[in-house]
């Protein structure tokens, strides 16, 4: 794995500039509670109506705010910085603020969609543009209320390899916390998360990976646990959750049919698995076999998933670029 590169950051680009436009095919997630008006993306989500869906539009957005500021100098920046002022315009902003704000959208997108919400707002505070940030900000802040009281209720947390998975959510959710000072939040997802998984031993990744699975539920919630336990305590207590032997943690998972919008998602689950590896590895000094095994192991991942990011069928390139530059974006 490296760095984010110029030459394939113009690919993701491309990819996320034609997606967060593109209306059709949309897969709606829409309660009724009277007949229905007009239903269309647009008119539903003016902002994230693009990438089939609108936890995938939210990132693709993301991937498009973290290309500009890593490659300022972007030849595709102009066109980004364009776009991004279109689509986060304060009034389009306040109709999705609207949508979360109805009965009907209580639980819309939770935990996913919430927790890449989160995180687009974080990275538009780190590339500083104050317009974009103040746009995004009041459906930010009405989500992180939400989580916050969510995390804060569950006695237990889901544990699936996609979009309910809770410590994946958290993980965003507690980046942007910690960015924004929202300290309150930060604090209920570190009590919960030592609440829910700091008992968590001998992991059961004999059963990983489920045919739809994108995230490892062993892998992200390690991750997570990484971020709220000191450090001498969380290597503790990752030799309890996890096999020093990663068995079947440690293969790139076979993908048959890229076309099949669930199968597709193995190839997310080996971008995330890739981006949890770097992660954990640096957990341990260098030199440690932990590190190494790690490290090797995300190489491996990444490789495998790259090149259906950019140039693959819709049912993955709709949203894989995004996780592969989360992916990159860890590299030491």
């Amino acid at each position: 794995m490296t760095l984010l590169r110029q030459a394939e950051a113009s690919a993701f680009a491309r990819v996320a500039l034609a997606n967060v436009a593109r209306e059709y095919p949309r897969k709606l997630d829409h309660l009724l509670l009277a007949p229905p008006g007009e239903l269309t993306p647009r008119r539903i989500h003016p902002v994230f109506f693009g990438s089939y869906d609108w936890h995938s539009a939210v990132h693709m957005h993301w991937l498009l705010a973290r290309l500009l500021r890593l490659h300022p100098a972007l030849p595709e920046a102009d066109d980004i910085g364009a776009r991004l002022d279109l689509q986060l315009a304060p009034q389009a902003m306040a109709g999705e603020l609207a949508y979360f704000d109805s009965p009907a959208a209580r639980t819309f997108e939770r935990p996913y969609g919430w927790g890449w919400l989160l995180e687009l707002l974080a990275e538009l505070t780190r590339l500083k543009n104050d317009p974009w940030t103040r746009a995004v900000a009041p459906l930010a802040g009405l989500i992180a209320a939400r989580f916050r009281t969510q995390v804060c209720a569950a006695p237990y947390p889901v544990r699936s390899g996609s979009h309910g998975n809770t410590a994946f959510a958290s993980l965003l959710a507690l980046d942007y916390a910690r960015r924004a000072g929202d300290h309150a939040l930060a604090a209920a997802i570190e009590q919960a998360a030592r609440r829910w998984y700091a008992s968590d031993r001998d992991a059961p990744v004999a059963y990983e990976p489920s045919l739809d699975d994108f995230l490892s539920p062993a892998l992200v919630e390690a991750t997570l646990m990484r971020e709220v336990l000191p450090a001498a305590a969380f290597r503790v207590w990752l030799g309890a959750f996890l096999p020093a032997d990663l068995g079947p943690l440690d293969a790139p998972p076979l993908v048959a049919d890229r076309s099949d919008a669930k199968q597709a998602h193995l190839d997310g689950l080996a971008l995330s698995r890739a981006w949890c590896f770097v992660r954990l590895a640096a957990t341990w000094p260098a030199g440690n076999a932990r590190r190494a095994a790690y490290q090797a192991a995300a190489e491996r991942h990444f490789a495998t998933a790259l090149p259906q990011a950019v140039g693959g069928d819709y049912a993955g390139e709709h949203w894989l670029a995004s996780f592969a530059a989360l992916a990159m974006g860890e590299c030491p």
